[in-house]
């Protein structure tokens, strides 16, 4: 697509350009070059999926996540045909990695978000566990990413800096040592209430002494890159996945919410200038800084979305995720089949990482349709609890859902929602709602004069699944489902208990 043309001296406004938007996941990376007017001008991705092994080991080539970023975001720029202002990049989190700032080497591989190994980190350290919770917000479990820096700590190197995958891919790109706040509130070291680095925390991990990339907002200026092309290009947006998917579906407000259906589902509640310790186990963080001025939200995590999708395929009871609604179709319901797919532990509200997925209920009736109805049911569970605890925290029930991310393009899947909900649950219109919103930071950190609201994508649901059933029915389903995880729960071992039950 050829630029727009200008006559010679006119100013062209950087703010009324493309921007280059990309979102480094937990198995790919997609970017979007996005214009403020037609939108979505070009696209590209990249494969970068880790590794699992035994033991709750998750890990990611470093070399292969930066090489995905360059690589899709060439792509995009390539799509488009036409230059950008600036670049924003989006991160996984939670994932982190020991290496040389000198050279900008890693020295180990990036623990991703999934891996469990810090489970022995978190055990020593649970008397600490409800002063972390007051200070960061955060529960002491292996999923956040103090655990797995002090773990890379005591077991693979002292050299280097360790942090999380978004300070090594900004410096990688730009020479600079920097986080954005919400991703250091990821990390629980992390003062909630300051966003600031928290010397108490440190010192919990033993990591008092260690180099921490400086703590930014989201939109600004963070150094310039020529790693997609000749021209340099400033680095002007920065934020986590989850936190960048709720800019892009517009929940800016208080008592708004959205999940986001990839790898895991996380639902994450605006709760504006204010800091909550949640009281049901859900995550209290930032859910931005803009202007120096910190927005917060709720957050709660279901650990395996698409990757249980993932296992069943595996497993040949269906092709992938697009045959979900065939098969799921075939049948009227699960067959009395519950499925608490815990593959790799229970999230919030039980924060279980010891927990294994169960499947009950089966018999010799028992067909891929009923598997794959109850596995629907089991992930939008887990998020109707999830929904539950917010309003019990915020003293506000949430009047709708807004849902983005792959799974959401099972229409099965998301009326299963919106039936156990007994919510109406909004479709994103737009696809990529993570790349959209660290698109709109980018334009943030153009013109800084420019609104949140104005910056953020126009919101209206591409489609909006109503309620199919009576809430005596979805009741019923639903404490079908809780009994199986209060069973579930009550057979682990007392030690690891890390929050509510």
């Amino acid at each position: 697509m050829p630029s727009a043309q200008h006559s010679p001296g006119t100013a062209v406004d950087p703010a009324s350009r493309p921007v280059l938007a990309v979102d480094q996941g937990t198995s790919s990376t997609k970017a979007l070059v996005i214009c403020p007017e037609r939108g979505v001008i070009g696209s590209g991705s990249a494969p970068a999926p880790p590794r699992y092994g035994s033991g709750g080991l998750v890990e990611a080539d470093p070399a292969l996540l930066l090489s995905s970023v360059v690589d899709a975001g060439r792509l995009a720029l390539a799509d488009a045909g036409e230059p950008v202002a600036a670049v924003g990049l989006a991160n996984q989190g939670e994932t982190v990695l020991a290496w040389d700032p000198r050279t900008g080497e890693p020295l180990t591989d990036a623990i991703v978000w999934q891996d469990r190994r810090a489970a022995s980190v978190c055990a020593e350290l649970a008397p600490h566990d409800e002063m972390l919770r007051e200070l960061t917000g955060l529960p002491l479990e292996p999923y956040f990413a103090a655990p797995k820096m002090a773990w890379i700590r005591r077991n693979l190197t002292r050299e280097g800096v360790v942090t999380t995958s978004d300070s090594w891919l900004v410096h990688r790109l730009t020479g600079e040592f920097v986080t954005d706040a919400a991703t250091a509130g990821r990390t629980q070291l992390l003062d909630l209430d300051t966003a600031e680095w928290s010397p108490a925390a440190l010192d919990v991990f033993g990591m008092s002494d260690e180099r921490l990339p400086q703590v930014v907002d989201a939109a600004g200026r963070f150094g310039v890159t020529t790693s997609f092309g000749d021209d340099p290009i400033p680095l002007t947006g920065l934020l986590v996945d989850q936190q960048a998917a709720l800019l892009a579906q517009n929940v800016t407000e208080p008592g708004t919410a959205k999940c986001t259906y990839g790898t895991g589902a996380f639902l994450l509640a605006q709760t504006g200038a204010r800091p909550l310790r949640s009281g049901t186990g859900l995550v209290g963080c930032v859910a931005w800084r803009l202007d120096g001025r910190t927005s917060y939200c709720l957050d709660g995590q279901v650990y395996t979305a698409a990757s249980a999708v993932r296992w069943l395929s595996d497993l040949g009871v269906i092709s992938g995720a697009d045959d979900l609604d065939r098969v799921g179709s075939s049948v009227a319901d699960s067959g009395g089949v519950t499925f608490v797919p815990s593959l790799a532990g229970l999230a919030a509200p039980w924060w279980r990482g010891d927990a294994k997925g169960s499947m009950t209920g089966l018999g010799l009736e028992t067909g891929s349709g009923h598997l794959v109805r109850a596995l629907c049911e089991g992930i939008a569970a887990q998020v109707v609890a999830l929904a539950d605890a917010v309003a019990e925290d915020t003293g506000t029930p949430l009047e709708a859902l807004r849902v983005d991310g792959g799974l959401t393009r099972s229409d099965l899947l998301m009326q299963t929602q919106a039936d156990l909900l007994q919510l109406p649950v909004e479709l994103s219109p737009l696809p990529d709602a993570t790349a959209l919103g660290v698109g709109a930071l980018a334009r943030l950190g153009l013109d800084p004069g420019m609104t949140v609201e104005r910056a953020a994508p126009r919101w209206r649901p591409q489609k909006v699944f109503e309620p199919r059933i009576g809430a005596a029915e979805a009741a019923e389903r639903l404490g079908v489902f809780r009994t199986e995880v209060a069973a579930l729960v009550a057979a682990l071992p007392a030690a690891g208990r890390a929050g509510p039950v």
